[in-house]
């Protein structure tokens, strides 16, 4: 069976960690963030985790 190839937009925006596990970040924190107030550009500046129904999704495109 062929390999999946990696999707570039998806490999840019999630980060795999050592133990497994795939981080994302909020939309909307790279750019215009003077416009925005500082609790939400703190809130955007933390990643999260991925939820387990998502994660079997996005490993196989990763």
């Amino acid at each position: 069976m062929p390999k999946l190839k990696t999707h570039k937009g998806s490999k840019k925006v999630f980060k795999i960690r050592s133990g497994g596990t795939i981080t994302k970040y909020a939309p909307g924190h790279r750019h215009n963030t003077g416009k925005k107030n500082a609790a939400s550009n703190r809130v955007e500046r933390k990643g999260t985790l991925l939820s387990k129904s998502d994660y079997k999704r996005i490993k196989e495109i990763i």
